[in-house]
């Protein structure tokens, strides 16, 4: 068995606010389509897919059991189907160790996501804590994130000046993406004076709800020829998850993101990834996290995050070229989103957001309330 794992196609539909008009299965079928059309694998159980990876949550399916009306979409019936209830950039990692393992040639790998038919994002976040001691606080992903916001702005010199910057970027390279959610232009000072979500965390500076399906298509390394002539390599694949109370964990210290990027690095053989690494999409879903994340993954310095926003860091290292999760990605597919842009520009197929001569890409997600869950996945260009 071979040492790399290689994506051959990827599928997407655009990203929108308020897909009322689709079912889940429609919007997961287009993808499939896409997939198989530019592929050409079967569901043969010698030679072709036996095993499917799905992501999506009951909760924001607002159904029990939510991947029960998936599985004949994604031709999971009579064989094996991984589902996953969590951040999606895992499914890649788990995809990865199938393929490695020599257990799977062949893996589809689909997700999908419909936040706007839930009543309240922030009440499905609620359940992600301690039922006893946090829920009835009413803690959610976002007003915990504004505690880690206000002590990681204070220790980084981060402030509204710096937050209206990146979200003005996030909303700029989106308009080169097709697929990218769309959102009403903004102004800095409209960014400055959007009303508070949770202080320091304001309406702008935050993710908006929004629906969206994903496909791709992971082989080994023996059988890529017979799916495609231009595969993306998986070269790495970490992730970490910190302490799951609140008093129990230092909120600025990047701990998780730090584990994570660094087991994907050695794995991959990236020493230096400011010098090595071409096109990074960061899963922000708040824009004082796109700084932060930015110093755990070492591509700006301890503490140094408002300086690398000042200073371009962004643009010089080609961060979020598809405008990121910012701009609008469903919670648990952000880093499925992100390993996307990042097939598209090693693949040359980034339109007119192309990065020229990319040669290796990271792709970061992220779940859970402060970056408590991080993961971190290395892609290569075919050769």
């Amino acid at each position: 068995m071979g040492k790399r794992v290689a994506i051959c196609a990827v599928a997407q539909i655009k990203n929108e606010g308020d897909l009322w008009y689709a079912r889940f299965q429609n919007m997961l079928k287009e993808c499939f389509e896409s997939v198989m059309g530019q592929t050409g694998v079967t569901f043969d159980m010698e030679k072709g897919i036996r095993n499917v990876i799905t992501c999506s949550d009951d909760v924001f399916d607002a159904r029990t059991i939510s991947n029960n009306g998936m599985t004949d979409v994604v031709g999971a019936h009579f064989r094996g189907e991984e589902k996953m209830a969590q951040e999606s950039i895992n499914g890649l990692g788990y995809a990865m160790a199938c393929i490695l393992s020599g257990h799977d040639d062949v893996i589809l790998y689909m997700g999908h996501c419909k936040e706007s038919q839930t009543e309240s994002r922030r009440m499905n976040m609620n359940l992600a804590f301690d039922p006893f001691y946090c829920r009835p606080l009413g803690m959610d992903f976002i007003n915990v994130n504004a505690m880690q916001a206000r002590e990681y702005m204070k220790k980084s010199k981060v402030g509204d000046e710096q937050l209206a910057k990146v979200v003005l970027r996030s909303r700029a390279s989106a308009k080169k993406n097709p697929f990218a959610r769309e959102n009403a232009p903004v102004s800095e000072k409209d960014i400055l004076n959007s009303p508070m979500l949770a202080d320091p965390i304001r309406e702008l500076h935050y993710y908006p709800v929004t629906d969206w399906a994903y496909g791709m298509l992971l082989c080994c390394e023996e059988r890529v020829k017979e799916f495609t002539d231009n595969p993306v390599w998986i070269s790495g694949y970490g992730s970490c998850i910190d302490s799951y109370f609140l008093g129990d964990k230092d909120l600025t210290s990047n701990f998780s993101l730090k584990n994570a990027s660094q087991r994907a690095y050695t794995m991959a053989g990236v020493k230096d990834p400011k010098k090595e690494i071409g096109v990074f999409e960061l899963c922000d879903h708040a824009a004082y996290q796109m700084p932060m994340w930015a110093e755990g993954l070492g591509i700006a310095d301890e503490g140094g995050g408002g300086k690398w926003v000042d200073g371009g860091g962004m643009e010089k290292q080609n961060v979020n070229t598809s405008g990121g999760m910012l701009n609008g990605n469903p919670l648990i597919l952000g880093g499925a989103a992100r390993a996307i842009e990042c097939f598209y520009q090693l693949r040359g197929e980034a339109g007119d957001r192309q990065v020229k001569g990319v040669k290796k890409a990271l792709a970061h997600g992220t779940y859970g309330a402060a970056g408590q869950h991080q993961a971190v996945v290395i892609m290569e260009k075919g050769r």
